[in-house]
């Protein structure tokens, strides 16, 4: 049986922001997930709004983090993303995407690689709203999607269309979002320790 990931060390200067963090905004309400998503995606912005403009269930939320714990493949749509990602290998094909008439490279990287990991991945999308509308458009039966892109062109508009398709999802109101808070998302779910018992594959621990 494989260990478990290693137990991760917290920064001092992590420390002391968090601890300032919760000075200014209490988060003790919140369910534990969705607390230490709003929190994570607050301390990569210093935005405190996110704790209004963030909307997350933490039912799905839940089922989203045993997927993740027990393996479950994590994409991405742009290296910026991935790069954000330091605990966990991630999935990003854009640079094999092309465009063509009517698809993005974001939408064609969506479709390669969900041609390679098939359903139940956790999907993490901080970019290009396109690859948040094309996922839509496929019958990807994800765990769990992260859909904060950015931009005053089409975010608002997939980020609703996210949220109407019922898809377990996180995502926000407005049209902030980015690289950073997407890859915050996911790492709180990353960071927050499984159940006692659940499964963990060797190939967390990296």
């Amino acid at each position: 049986m494989g260990q478990g990931p290693a137990a991760r060390v917290v920064h001092p200067i992590e420390q002391e922001s968090f601890r300032r963090l919760r000075s200014r905004l209490d988060t003790s309400h919140f369910a534990p997930l969705t607390r230490a998503v709003v929190e994570r995606v607050i301390h990569s912005a210093a935005d405190l709004d996110y704790a209004a403009d963030l909307v997350t269930d933490e039912e799905s939320l839940v089922r989203g983090h045993a997927a993740l714990h027990a393996g479950a493949p994590v994409v991405v749509d742009v290296e910026m993303v991935a790069a954000g990602i330091t605990r966990r290998e991630t999935v990003c094909r854009l640079k094999d995407a092309k465009s063509a008439a009517g698809l993005t490279r974001s939408a064609h990287a969506v479709r390669l690689a969900y041609e390679q990991v098939g359903p139940g991945a956790l999907w993490v999308i901080g970019c290009a709203p396109t690859a948040l509308e094309e996922l839509l458009l496929l019958d990807a039966r994800p765990a769990l999607v992260i859909g904060l892109p950015v931009g005053f062109v089409g975010a608002v508009e997939s980020k609703e269309a996210l949220r109407a398709s019922g898809l377990p999802a996180v995502s926000n109101v407005s049209e902030k979002g980015g690289s950073a808070v997407a890859s915050a998302a996911l790492n709180a779910l990353l960071y927050h320790p499984p159940a006692p018992g659940a499964g963990i594959r060797p190939e967390e621990n990296k």
